[in-house]
């Protein structure tokens, strides 16, 4: 076998994010006479070289292809572009790895979309991409968010639950031209990603936009999530969010965001009956919300930059909130998911209605492989036919 670059090695664990304790934890590395930590720095100055299995563990912890280790020297890495994540208890050292991994992963689907558009003559640029400014007005940008993508907010509260609701915003979006999809691991529950590492992805193209939404999120949030990104494609602004207020662009797109789907009247009025309900105010300011297909967060948040409450509070119901969601994720599941409980039906709604059609007709008309297709809707080759209907 041929010998790893060891400094491939310590670039790989480093662009995962991992210390050399926590790395050689992950990799269950033992040697006699010496720690893991201090085993895994042999490997990576070269005075030692790994068996070819724990490289492949490497591979596989550090998200990288086996390939890579063997390379002279570390590959370009992509862009994130913009990281919008500036929220100070972000713990960003347990999930970049991951991070950076989707976000790779995000690039290249998007790539061989972009790639198959431009082979089947598909690639018109979207006129609502990098349109946008942050001087833009709330009430305008909104405007401008519901005249393009066709938005009737009654038809998305008219929606059974937030799933519907969230449903009913995709197709909208999506049949404007931007792909949504729902990821938040590296392809098994093993991988997933915290939201507190991110929320939502935006990839600003003109032919192919980009929006990714962590479905580890609550059902309530997405939609908001999908809002908040999308406002980042008119912005022309790609990058990773985690929704923070400290940001001028993320606040711009939370505010935008938040005012499509609850006007400022409302905001008023949720707070009001919340505060004179018989129900504590939490709870009651919760069922408020779920009757509007929203989160209580968005609420709380509108009602702190309407500075109906203070930052100090705004935070204080934010984390309450957060943990009472944490709680109620930890219940017993039922079996049947909201996609049906099906492998097919749950990786189709991951990869939404648009990306499914692209790749059916992609595929029927010779455009794209199954290898290809299979990258693209994060599925085997062999899983391709079945899932696009073909």
């Amino acid at each position: 076998m041929s010998i790893p670059n060891p400094d491939i090695l310590r670039w790989a664990r480093e662009g995962a994010g991992l210390s050399l304790e926590e790395a050689a934890r992950k990799l269950s590395l033992k040697s006699k006479g010496m720690s893991g930590a201090e085993l895994l720095s042999a490997y990576e100055t070269g005075t030692k070289v790994p068996t070819q299995k724990k490289l492949m563990d490497m591979a596989k912890q550090y998200h990288r292809p086996f390939i890579t280790f063997f390379l002279p020297e570390p590959p370009m890495s992509a862009s994130m572009g913009e990281d919008f994540r500036l929220l100070p208890d972000t713990q960003f050292d347990e999930h970049e790895g991951s991070v950076k991994a989707l976000v790779r992963d995000i690039y290249i689907r998007q790539s061989i979309v972009k790639e198959a558009l431009i082979d089947g003559d598909e690639d018109i640029d979207i006129a609502f991409v990098s349109q946008g400014s942050t001087d833009t007005s709330i009430k305008k940008a909104c405007q401008v968010a519901i005249n393009y993508f066709n938005i009737d907010i009654e038809s998305y509260r008219r929606s059974a639950n937030p799933h519907d609701a969230f449903n009913y915003l995709r197709g909208c979006v999506e049949r404007k031209g931007i792909y949504v999809l729902l990821v938040g691991d590296l392809g098994s529950h093993h991988s997933s990603i915290s939201t507190e590492a991110f929320r939502g992805f935006a990839l600003s193209d003109p032919v192919a936009p980009f929006v990714v939404i962590n479905q580890n999120d609550s059902k309530a949030a997405w939609s908001f999530t999908l809002l908040h990104e999308v406002v980042h494609i008119w912005l022309g602004k790609t990058g990773i969010s985690a929704q923070n207020n400290e940001h001028i662009v993320e606040r711009f797109c939370n505010d935008v965001a938040s005012n499509l789907l609850v006007t400022s009247g409302e905001v008023i009025k949720l707070y009001d009956e919340a505060m004179h309900s018989d129900e504590e105010f939490l709870p009651a300011l919760q069922r408020l919300a779920q009757d509007l297909n929203i989160s209580a967060s968005l609420v709380a948040y509108r009602l702190f930059r309407q500075n109906m409450i203070s930052q100090a509070e705004w935070v204080q119901v934010r984390t309450k909130l957060r943990d009472l969601w944490l709680k109620s994720k930890a219940q017993p599941k039922s079996k049947t998911s909201d996609a049906g409980g099906d492998f097919y039906n749950t990786r189709r709604h991951r990869a939404g209605g648009a990306l499914i059609e692209l790749v059916r007709r992609s595929l029927h008309d010779g455009v794209i492989t199954e290898t290809k297709a299979g990258r693209v809707l994060g599925v085997s080759p062999g899983n391709v036919a079945q899932m696009v209907g073909l």
